[in-house]
């Protein structure tokens, strides 16, 4: 009995090392590579050489892979030698069984699953050993790596390894179901991220809402402008809207001793002129050059079709931003059971949502939409039917509508034949 101790010991030895092995390779793939970084930074030493292996990846997994194979090999053969020393002709499938048996256990499944807990922890520690194997695999490292660009050319594979958008955003989600992040945090990284993708005709304030004065106006005029809108900045036009020559601002209006006794034009501003398909971080910049708050969006016929100001801008990073002034208006007000009162300025996609509705259309808000449907300037009393809704003007001017009455109502039934 005592000739087959040396074989057991060995068979133990190399199932050792092919849980070394198997919990190696999970720990560096599931393993937080910030969260090392971070300990790195700190002074941990075993972090800063975990966090030097993970970015030799491909060498570190050859090295495991070699190192398995090996010791799994090793382990299989002294196994059949050893049963079929002991039992005979039965040996080498009595071998199969329990060797096959113990590596499944305790060379793969429990030191995977104790390393996948602790992905950082087993890193650190294992990685002082797995340099050592890698200097000395350092030769096979060289074949096989020679091998894998090879392939890689013949198959001409090549992977970007940058991280999609849509990645990043379900990463962000991630983290934040996890914990790690709150959800206004979430939510800022999200806008951030989100941030590039949106143009100034998504966020512009449009021309029917915008307040402003003529160039020839006079003092009192400019006062009661300011007074009613309750802005800082007012457009300056000259002949229509469509002709935006400056910007003028209340510092500017209200001086020391009173109200500027200067014409408009000698203390306004000059615009800043935009195309609506800019780029609102590049509009954010434009505008920091300018030591602007304002720009003009300027139409395809070089009219204006609205303003996005450096509010406008924070707003899609920070969300809505109130100041004592502002009024909270809700877009849709719930006059009764299923029945709605709708500001026309909302968003057809806000809209949409409020009420569930799949709408495709050319228009951005509410009242456009509405207008498509009538196919002219509706009036007060007209209405139309849309899926289960009952949409009824309310309230309209000579150049568009202000707010809607909405009725849901309940779908047909479906008779059957």
């Amino acid at each position: 009995m005592n000739a087959y101790i040396p074989s057991i010991v060995a068979m133990l030895i190399c199932i050792i090392f092919s849980a070394y092995f198997s919990a190696t390779e999970t720990a560096f793939s599931s393993l937080n590579k910030t969260r090392l970084k971070v300990m790195a930074e700190k002074g941990n030493k075993r972090a800063k050489l975990a966090c030097d292996l993970s970015e030799k990846y491909d060498k570190l997994i050859s090295t495991i892979l070699i190192g398995n194979n090996i010791v799994n090999i090793a382990v299989s053969s002294i196994g059949t030698l050893l049963f079929v020393a002991l039992i005979g002709n039965m040996g080498a499938t009595v071998s199969t069984v329990v060797i096959t048996v113990a590596v499944l256990i305790f060379g793969e499944i429990i030191p995977k699953s104790l390393a996948k807990d602790f992905p950082e922890e087993f890193a650190m520690f294992s990685s002082p050993i797995i340099r050592l194997i890698m200097f000395l695999f350092a030769p096979l490292n060289v074949i096989f790596s020679g091998l894998k660009k090879l392939v890689s050319k013949l198959f001409g594979s090549k992977q970007d390894n940058k991280m999609s958008q849509e990645e990043l955003l379900m990463f962000i989600e991630e983290v934040e179901q996890e914990g790690s992040l709150d959800e206004s945090e979430g939510e800022l990284i999200r806008n951030a991220v989100e941030f590039g993708d949106l143009t100034a005709q998504d966020i512009l304030t449009h021309r029917v809402n915008l307040e402003a004065v003529n160039v020839n106006s006079t003092k009192e005029e400019v006062a009661e402008a300011f007074t009613e809108s309750r802005y800082s900045r007012l457009l300056v036009y000259e002949d229509s809207i469509d002709k935006i020559v400056g910007v003028i601002h209340q510092k500017d209006f209200y001086c020391g001793t009173g109200v500027t006794d200067k014409p408009v034009t000698e203390y306004m501003t000059p615009p800043v002129f935009i195309a609506p398909t800019q780029k609102i971080d590049d509009l954010l910049e434009t505008l920091q050059r300018a030591k602007a708050h304002i720009a003009v969006v300027l139409d395809e016929y070089g009219g204006t079709l609205g303003i996005v100001t450096m509010e406008d801008i924070l707003e899609e990073l920070v969300g809505e931003i109130w100041d004592e002034h502002d009024e909270v208006e809700e877009p849709v007000e719930e006059l009764a059971e299923d029945t709605f009162s709708v500001d026309c300025t909302i968003s057809l996609v806000d809209f949409s949502d409020r009420f569930d509705l799949k709408i495709e259309a050319e228009s951005v808000s509410l009242g456009g939409w509405v207008t498509e449907q009538v196919e002219h300037i509706p009036e007060v009393g007209e209405s139309f039917e849309y899926e289960n809704l009952l949409i009824t003007v309310t309230a309209a001017d000579d150049h568009k509508v202000d707010t809607v009455k909405v009725e849901i109502r309940e779908p047909a039934p479906v008779e059957e034949e």
